[in-house]
């Protein structure tokens, strides 16, 4: 279409979606503390239901609920029917989602909900509909109108109530005191599950791979060990077996500015002493903080004992996922 205003059209899109999700701030009341007490209380399942678009609104409610630690699933109306009513239990909580709140699909179920006991929680844009007055809140997303200029494709209603279930979501989150390790545990495939689940000992090189050297070594054969090891770093122990130092890549070209023998010269005499360690048993992102902080690329894990079980640099924190 020639000369046709796209971001004038996109604008008012916005604006209107925009105004309608500001109409919600002033309707939140005793119904969503009503909905969230009764989510709370629940000892099953959440089952969301929604007929067309507002079921789409559904199934991303329930997968947010599911992900933020209530568990939730999504039951098409239409196949609750026809034998999907035998996956809800008395101990579940049903929120129905409907801008009409008369969906004849969703009413056709709400005898049976009704009959089981199990307490309705509605998202509809009409509090008088009868979806709204079967359930024990309502929560009202009404809007004055559609984005699509003929008002009559859902947008500024979809919107509205994508907005009140992740507001409904997140107060539930809160409430639970849902961390971010809980959320990891949901999300064990992505890059939050990989920096909160995993552990350093999961990713350090120990036993033989590990680059260590005595305090006698001559800096020509921690060179040696370094180059084997191939991690950039080796560390140096005791008689006791103590870590007692580190020697780098960074400490190498320190130490050629000096005139040294690379055969003569000890690698206690130039090792960083005091180094920074890792425990056993921490996780991976708490040592990549340890390494930011200290503006270091390597380090080693010791055990209770201070014993040396482990060695990683930031190429194995990045291989693994946590950077």
């Amino acid at each position: 279409m020639p000369n046709f205003d796209y971001i004038a059209s996109a604008r008012r899109t916005i604006g209107l979606e925009r105004d309608a999700v500001d109409s919600l701030l002033q309707r939140l009341d005793k119904h969503f503390e009503t909905a969230c007490d009764t989510l709370l209380a629940c000892t099953g399942r959440i089952v969301v239901t929604g007929m067309g678009k507002s079921g789409h609104i559904g199934r991303k409610l329930a997968a947010t609920l599911a992900s933020t630690g209530t568990p939730a699933f999504f039951v098409h109306p239409g196949e609750a029917s026809h034998g999907d009513m035998g996956m809800i239990t008395p101990s579940d909580v049903v929120i129905a989602l409907s801008n009409s709140g008369n969906t004849a699909e969703v009413v056709t179920l709400l005898p049976l909900i009704k009959r089981m006991g199990v307490p309705l929680i509605t998202i509809t844009g009409n509090p008088a509909s009868t979806m709204a007055l079967a359930a024990v809140a309502n929560l009202d997303t009404a809007v004055e109108q559609e984005a699509c200029p003929l008002n009559l494709a859902p947008t500024s209603s979809t919107t509205t109530a994508l907005v009140m279930g992740d507001a409904l979501a997140i107060a539930l989150l809160e409430a639970r005191g849902f961390s971010a390790e809980d959320f990891a545990f949901s999300h064990p495939g992505g890059s939050l599950g990989r920096r909160l689940l995993l552990l350093v000992d999961d990713i350090m090189h120990s036993g033989d791979t590990m680059p260590l050297v005595d305090q006698q070594t001559s800096l020509r054969d921690a060179l040696l060990e370094m180059t084997r090891k191939g991690l950039g770093l080796t560390g140096v122990i005791d008689e006791q077996q103590q870590l007692v130092g580190i020697f780098t890549d960074g400490d190498l070209r320190r130490t050629l500015d000096q005139s040294i023998d690379f055969n003569a010269m000890r690698i206690a005499d130039v090792m960083t002493a005091h180094c920074k360690t890792a425990r056993s048993g921490m996780l991976a992102a708490e040592v990549l903080k340890i390494m930011e902080d200290a503006k270091i690329n390597g380090l080693f894990v010791v055990d209770a004992e201070g014993l040396p079980v482990g060695a990683l640099n930031m190429h194995d924190l990045l291989r693994a996922g946590v950077v």
